[in-house]
Protein backbone atom coordinates (compact mmCIF):
# COMPACT_ATOMS: atom_id res chain seq x y z
CA UNK A 1 0.00 0.00 0.00
CA UNK A 2 2.78 2.44 0.90
CA UNK A 3 4.57 1.83 -2.38
CA UNK A 4 1.31 2.32 -4.28
CA UNK A 5 0.72 5.63 -2.50
CA UNK A 6 4.26 6.69 -3.23
CA UNK A 7 3.87 5.76 -6.89
CA UNK A 8 0.63 7.74 -7.05
CA UNK A 9 2.53 10.77 -5.75
CA UNK A 10 5.21 10.36 -8.40
CA UNK A 11 2.55 9.85 -11.08
CA UNK A 12 0.70 12.99 -9.99
CA UNK A 13 3.93 14.97 -10.04
CA UNK A 14 4.66 13.74 -13.56
CA UNK A 15 1.24 14.79 -14.79
CA UNK A 16 1.56 18.19 -13.11
CA UNK A 17 4.89 18.83 -14.79
CA UNK A 18 3.49 17.75 -18.15
CA UNK A 19 0.51 20.08 -17.76
CA UNK A 20 2.84 22.95 -16.95
CA UNK A 21 4.80 22.36 -20.18
CA UNK A 22 1.72 22.64 -22.40
CA UNK A 23 0.94 25.88 -24.25
CA UNK A 24 -1.60 28.26 -22.75
CA UNK A 25 -5.25 27.97 -23.66
CA UNK A 26 -7.35 31.07 -24.22
CA UNK A 27 -10.78 31.89 -25.67
CA UNK A 28 -10.74 32.39 -29.44
CA UNK A 29 -11.71 36.04 -29.02
CA UNK A 30 -8.50 36.66 -27.06
CA UNK A 31 -6.30 34.91 -29.63
CA UNK A 32 -7.91 36.07 -32.85
CA UNK A 33 -9.47 39.56 -32.78
CA UNK A 34 -11.71 38.67 -35.74
CA UNK A 35 -12.40 36.14 -38.48
CA UNK A 36 -9.55 37.61 -40.51
CA UNK A 37 -6.92 36.69 -37.92
CA UNK A 38 -8.49 33.28 -37.40
CA UNK A 39 -8.30 32.31 -41.08
CA UNK A 40 -4.88 33.88 -41.66
CA UNK A 41 -3.11 32.73 -38.49
CA UNK A 42 -4.54 29.38 -37.46
CA UNK A 43 -3.26 27.59 -40.58
CA UNK A 44 -0.14 29.70 -41.12
CA UNK A 45 -0.13 31.14 -44.64
CA UNK A 46 -2.54 28.59 -46.12
CA UNK A 47 -5.57 30.85 -46.32
CA UNK A 48 -6.23 34.52 -47.01
CA UNK A 49 -9.27 36.46 -45.77
CA UNK A 50 -10.98 37.92 -48.84
CA UNK A 51 -13.67 40.62 -48.42
CA UNK A 52 -14.42 40.57 -52.17
CA UNK A 53 -16.38 37.34 -52.22
CA UNK A 54 -16.55 37.33 -56.00
CA UNK A 55 -12.89 36.34 -55.79
CA UNK A 56 -12.97 33.83 -52.96
CA UNK A 57 -13.69 30.20 -52.12
CA UNK A 58 -15.83 28.62 -49.43
CA UNK A 59 -14.97 25.66 -47.20
CA UNK A 60 -18.50 24.24 -47.29
CA UNK A 61 -21.46 24.28 -49.65
CA UNK A 62 -24.89 22.74 -50.26
CA UNK A 63 -25.13 23.17 -54.03
CA UNK A 64 -25.34 20.19 -56.36
CA UNK A 65 -22.18 21.47 -58.08
CA UNK A 66 -19.04 22.52 -56.26
CA UNK A 67 -19.05 26.36 -56.49
CA UNK A 68 -15.29 26.39 -55.95
CA UNK A 69 -14.81 24.92 -59.44
CA UNK A 70 -16.50 27.93 -61.03
CA UNK A 71 -14.51 30.25 -58.78
CA UNK A 72 -11.24 28.62 -59.80
CA UNK A 73 -12.16 29.10 -63.48
CA UNK A 74 -13.10 32.76 -62.95
CA UNK A 75 -9.75 33.34 -61.25
CA UNK A 76 -7.87 31.69 -64.10
CA UNK A 77 -6.75 28.76 -61.98
CA UNK A 78 -8.69 26.07 -63.85
CA UNK A 79 -9.61 25.50 -67.51
CA UNK A 80 -12.84 24.10 -68.86
CA UNK A 81 -11.45 20.56 -68.81
CA UNK A 82 -11.75 20.62 -65.02
CA UNK A 83 -9.64 18.74 -62.51
CA UNK A 84 -7.65 15.70 -63.57
CA UNK A 85 -5.30 15.51 -60.59
CA UNK A 86 -5.30 16.18 -56.85
CA UNK A 87 -2.53 18.72 -56.34
CA UNK A 88 -2.11 18.05 -52.62
CA UNK A 89 -0.63 14.73 -51.58
CA UNK A 90 -0.81 13.25 -48.10
CA UNK A 91 -3.85 11.02 -47.57
CA UNK A 92 -5.24 12.32 -50.88
CA UNK A 93 -6.13 10.33 -53.98
CA UNK A 94 -4.07 10.84 -57.14
CA UNK A 95 -7.07 12.08 -59.09
CA UNK A 96 -10.54 13.24 -57.96
CA UNK A 97 -13.51 10.97 -58.44
CA UNK A 98 -16.86 9.88 -56.99
CA UNK A 99 -17.33 8.07 -53.68
CA UNK A 100 -20.02 5.66 -52.47
CA UNK A 101 -23.28 6.50 -50.72
CA UNK A 102 -21.53 5.76 -47.42
CA UNK A 103 -19.59 8.97 -47.94
CA UNK A 104 -21.59 11.22 -45.59
CA UNK A 105 -19.30 13.23 -43.27
CA UNK A 106 -17.89 15.27 -46.17
CA UNK A 107 -20.98 14.80 -48.36
CA UNK A 108 -20.66 17.97 -50.52
CA UNK A 109 -17.70 16.35 -52.32
CA UNK A 110 -19.25 12.90 -52.82
CA UNK A 111 -19.40 13.19 -56.63
CA UNK A 112 -15.85 14.43 -57.12
CA UNK A 113 -13.51 14.08 -54.16
CA UNK A 114 -9.76 14.02 -53.65
CA UNK A 115 -10.33 12.12 -50.41
CA UNK A 116 -11.20 8.46 -49.95
CA UNK A 117 -14.10 7.44 -47.73
CA UNK A 118 -11.78 5.79 -45.20
CA UNK A 119 -9.93 9.05 -44.57
CA UNK A 120 -13.03 11.12 -43.81
CA UNK A 121 -15.48 8.47 -42.63
CA UNK A 122 -16.33 10.25 -39.36
CA UNK A 123 -15.46 13.48 -37.62
CA UNK A 124 -13.30 11.40 -35.26
CA UNK A 125 -11.28 10.12 -38.23
CA UNK A 126 -10.79 13.70 -39.38
CA UNK A 127 -9.73 14.89 -35.93
CA UNK A 128 -7.36 12.02 -35.20
CA UNK A 129 -5.91 11.51 -38.67
CA UNK A 130 -2.71 13.46 -38.10
CA UNK A 131 -1.95 12.54 -34.49
CA UNK A 132 -2.91 13.72 -31.01
CA UNK A 133 -0.97 16.95 -31.44
CA UNK A 134 -3.50 18.06 -34.06
CA UNK A 135 -6.63 17.38 -32.04
CA UNK A 136 -8.51 20.67 -32.10
CA UNK A 137 -9.90 20.09 -28.60
CA UNK A 138 -6.61 19.86 -26.72
CA UNK A 139 -7.80 22.74 -24.53
CA UNK A 140 -10.93 20.82 -23.58
CA UNK A 141 -14.25 20.02 -25.24
CA UNK A 142 -15.47 22.68 -27.64
CA UNK A 143 -19.01 23.55 -28.64
CA UNK A 144 -20.66 21.63 -31.46
CA UNK A 145 -21.05 24.86 -33.42
CA UNK A 146 -17.31 25.51 -33.22
CA UNK A 147 -16.26 21.92 -33.89
CA UNK A 148 -18.38 21.83 -37.02
CA UNK A 149 -16.12 24.45 -38.61
CA UNK A 150 -13.03 22.37 -37.87
CA UNK A 151 -14.74 19.40 -39.53
CA UNK A 152 -15.65 21.53 -42.54
CA UNK A 153 -12.10 22.81 -42.92
CA UNK A 154 -10.75 19.26 -42.64
CA UNK A 155 -13.18 18.03 -45.32
CA UNK A 156 -12.28 20.96 -47.53
CA UNK A 157 -8.53 20.30 -47.24
CA UNK A 158 -8.84 16.56 -47.77
CA UNK A 159 -11.55 16.53 -50.45
CA UNK A 160 -11.73 19.70 -52.54
CA UNK A 161 -9.65 19.44 -55.76
CA UNK A 162 -9.35 23.24 -55.80
CA UNK A 163 -7.27 23.23 -52.64
CA UNK A 164 -4.50 21.66 -54.69
CA UNK A 165 -4.43 24.71 -56.96
CA UNK A 166 -2.84 26.55 -54.03
CA UNK A 167 -0.17 24.03 -53.21
CA UNK A 168 2.82 26.02 -51.94
CA UNK A 169 5.47 23.87 -53.58
CA UNK A 170 3.65 23.16 -56.83
CA UNK A 171 5.02 21.29 -59.84
CA UNK A 172 6.87 24.36 -61.11
CA UNK A 173 9.10 24.58 -58.01
CA UNK A 174 8.81 21.22 -56.25
CA UNK A 175 11.90 19.03 -56.11
CA UNK A 176 11.48 15.57 -54.54
CA UNK A 177 15.15 15.65 -53.53
CA UNK A 178 14.23 18.47 -51.14
CA UNK A 179 11.25 16.70 -49.57
CA UNK A 180 12.08 14.61 -46.50
CA UNK A 181 8.80 12.75 -46.99
CA UNK A 182 9.74 11.60 -50.49
CA UNK A 183 11.71 8.45 -51.27
CA UNK A 184 14.00 10.55 -53.51
CA UNK A 185 15.00 12.85 -50.65
CA UNK A 186 18.69 13.79 -50.68
CA UNK A 187 19.72 15.52 -47.47
CA UNK A 188 23.02 16.79 -48.86
CA UNK A 189 21.29 18.21 -51.93
CA UNK A 190 18.51 19.81 -49.86
CA UNK A 191 21.04 21.46 -47.56
CA UNK A 192 23.23 22.69 -50.40
CA UNK A 193 20.24 24.18 -52.22
CA UNK A 194 18.42 25.49 -49.14
CA UNK A 195 15.24 23.70 -50.14
CA UNK A 196 14.69 21.31 -47.24
CA UNK A 197 11.22 22.73 -46.60
CA UNK A 198 9.69 21.30 -49.79
CA UNK A 199 6.64 19.10 -49.31
CA UNK A 200 3.59 17.93 -51.25
CA UNK A 201 0.87 18.84 -48.74
CA UNK A 202 1.25 22.51 -47.84
CA UNK A 203 -1.08 25.24 -49.06
CA UNK A 204 -0.43 28.95 -49.48
CA UNK A 205 -2.59 32.04 -49.96
CA UNK A 206 -5.93 30.54 -50.93
CA UNK A 207 -8.58 33.31 -50.70
CA UNK A 208 -11.49 32.35 -48.44
CA UNK A 209 -14.75 34.26 -48.24
CA UNK A 210 -14.67 36.80 -45.42
CA UNK A 211 -18.20 35.83 -44.39
CA UNK A 212 -17.08 32.23 -43.86
CA UNK A 213 -14.12 33.26 -41.69
CA UNK A 214 -16.35 35.62 -39.71
CA UNK A 215 -18.94 32.88 -39.15
CA UNK A 216 -16.19 30.54 -37.88
CA UNK A 217 -15.02 33.21 -35.45
CA UNK A 218 -18.57 33.84 -34.19
CA UNK A 219 -19.16 30.12 -33.63
CA UNK A 220 -15.92 29.68 -31.65
CA UNK A 221 -15.45 33.05 -29.92
CA UNK A 222 -16.09 31.63 -26.42
CA UNK A 223 -14.35 28.27 -26.94
CA UNK A 224 -10.74 27.72 -25.95
CA UNK A 225 -7.79 27.00 -28.21
CA UNK A 226 -4.00 26.95 -28.01
CA UNK A 227 -2.68 30.53 -27.92
CA UNK A 228 0.98 29.71 -28.63
CA UNK A 229 2.50 31.70 -31.51
CA UNK A 230 -0.70 33.71 -32.00
CA UNK A 231 -2.78 30.56 -32.32
CA UNK A 232 -0.77 28.94 -35.12
CA UNK A 233 -2.01 25.34 -35.21
CA UNK A 234 1.32 24.03 -36.51
CA UNK A 235 3.36 25.72 -33.78
CA UNK A 236 0.90 24.46 -31.17
CA UNK A 237 1.13 20.93 -32.58
CA UNK A 238 4.92 21.00 -32.32
CA UNK A 239 4.72 21.96 -28.63
CA UNK A 240 2.07 19.31 -27.94
CA UNK A 241 4.11 16.66 -29.73
CA UNK A 242 7.19 17.47 -27.65
CA UNK A 243 5.19 17.55 -24.41
CA UNK A 244 3.42 14.27 -25.23
CA UNK A 245 6.74 12.56 -25.95
CA UNK A 246 8.22 13.78 -22.67
CA UNK A 247 5.13 12.74 -20.72
CA UNK A 248 5.28 9.26 -22.24
CA UNK A 249 8.95 8.95 -21.30
CA UNK A 250 8.33 10.19 -17.75
CA UNK A 251 5.38 7.86 -17.22
CA UNK A 252 7.41 4.91 -18.49
CA UNK A 253 10.14 5.86 -15.99
CA UNK A 254 7.56 6.08 -13.19
CA UNK A 255 6.22 2.66 -14.20
CA UNK A 256 9.73 1.22 -14.13
CA UNK A 257 10.34 2.66 -10.67
CA UNK A 258 7.09 1.09 -9.46
CA UNK A 259 8.12 -2.29 -10.86
CA UNK A 260 11.57 -1.98 -9.23
CA UNK A 261 9.97 -1.06 -5.91
CA UNK A 262 7.55 -3.96 -6.14
CA UNK A 263 10.41 -6.34 -6.89
CA UNK A 264 12.37 -5.10 -3.87
CA UNK A 265 9.30 -5.41 -1.69
CA UNK A 266 8.83 -9.00 -2.81
CA UNK A 267 12.50 -9.76 -2.03
CA UNK A 268 12.04 -8.42 1.48
CA UNK A 269 8.81 -10.38 1.93
CA UNK A 270 10.56 -13.55 0.74
CA UNK A 271 13.41 -12.91 3.16
CA UNK A 272 10.92 -12.41 5.97
CA UNK A 273 9.11 -15.63 5.06
CA UNK A 274 12.37 -17.58 5.05
CA UNK A 275 13.42 -16.13 8.38
CA UNK A 276 16.42 -14.30 6.93
CA UNK A 277 15.08 -10.97 8.24
CA UNK A 278 12.93 -10.08 11.22
CA UNK A 279 9.75 -8.01 10.87
CA UNK A 280 11.49 -5.22 12.76
CA UNK A 281 14.27 -5.12 10.17
CA UNK A 282 11.73 -4.93 7.36
CA UNK A 283 10.04 -1.96 8.97
CA UNK A 284 13.38 -0.31 9.62
CA UNK A 285 14.39 -0.62 5.98
CA UNK A 286 11.13 0.03 4.13
CA UNK A 287 9.16 2.59 6.09
CA UNK A 288 11.76 5.39 6.27
CA UNK A 289 12.54 5.04 2.55
CA UNK A 290 8.90 5.04 1.53
CA UNK A 291 8.07 8.03 3.68
CA UNK A 292 11.08 9.94 2.39
CA UNK A 293 10.27 9.32 -1.26
CA UNK A 294 6.57 10.05 -0.80
CA UNK A 295 7.38 13.20 1.11
CA UNK A 296 9.72 14.32 -1.65
CA UNK A 297 7.11 13.59 -4.31
CA UNK A 298 4.38 15.50 -2.50
CA UNK A 299 6.70 18.42 -1.75
CA UNK A 300 7.76 18.63 -5.38
CA UNK A 301 4.13 18.55 -6.46
CA UNK A 302 3.24 21.45 -4.17
CA UNK A 303 6.20 23.48 -5.41
CA UNK A 304 5.29 22.73 -9.01
CA UNK A 305 1.70 23.83 -8.51
CA UNK A 306 2.86 26.99 -6.76
CA UNK A 307 5.22 27.91 -9.61
CA UNK A 308 2.49 27.23 -12.15
CA UNK A 309 0.23 29.68 -10.35
CA UNK A 310 -2.04 26.85 -9.20
CA UNK A 311 -1.40 26.54 -5.45
CA UNK A 312 -3.16 23.52 -3.98
CA UNK A 313 -4.05 25.12 -0.68
CA UNK A 314 -4.85 28.50 -2.15
CA UNK A 315 -7.80 26.96 -3.97
CA UNK A 316 -9.36 25.97 -0.64
CA UNK A 317 -9.60 29.63 0.26
CA UNK A 318 -11.27 30.67 -3.00
CA UNK A 319 -15.03 30.99 -2.82
CA UNK A 320 -15.59 32.30 -6.35
CA UNK A 321 -16.74 30.22 -9.33
CA UNK A 322 -14.31 27.69 -10.74
CA UNK A 323 -13.24 28.92 -14.20
CA UNK A 324 -15.02 28.77 -17.51
CA UNK A 325 -15.73 25.55 -19.46
CA UNK A 326 -13.30 24.17 -21.63
CA UNK A 327 -3.91 16.06 -35.26
CA UNK A 328 -3.61 19.04 -40.89
CA UNK A 329 -1.22 20.29 -43.22
CA UNK A 330 -2.48 23.69 -44.31
CA UNK A 331 0.43 26.10 -44.12
CA UNK A 332 3.81 26.71 -42.60
CA UNK A 333 4.60 27.61 -39.01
Amino acid sequence: MAIAICFFSAWTLTLAKAQDSLPDCKPFREIYPSGKELCEKMWGTAFRYEPDEAKAYTMWFFDSQNPNDAMAKSLGKLDNAGHDTCGLQYFHKTAPGPESNAFTECHPWKDNACCAHGTVETYTKLKEGYGAEYHWDRCGPISQACERFFVQEACFYECDPNAGLYRKYNASVYDPRCDSGNTQYDEAYATANSCASHNAWEMHGMPIKASYCDAWFDACRNDKFCSHDDGNFFSCAAVYESADAKLKKDLEQAQKELEDSSAKQKELEDSLASGALSPGAIVGIVVPSVLAVCGLGISCLLVQLERAGKPMFGRLLDEGPKGSPQEYGRGSV
